[in-house]
């Protein structure tokens, strides 16, 4: 890892907020994904019922 110097503490905190934004929008798209998969297999079944 290259020497940051002074800023060290800034940089750092920079990429730690960055990952944690990309795995909350992750987190955030497998989740709003499975709610879809499910609501389209209801209406999937109720289709195939009627």
């Amino acid at each position: 890892m290259p020497d940051l110097g002074k800023y060290a503490a800034e940089v750092l905190s920079a990429y730690g907020l960055s990952a944690a934004l990309l795995v909350g929008l992750v987190v955030m798209s497998v989740r709003a994904s499975r709610k879809a998969r499910a609501a389209l297999r209801a209406i999937e079944g109720d289709r195939a019922d009627g």
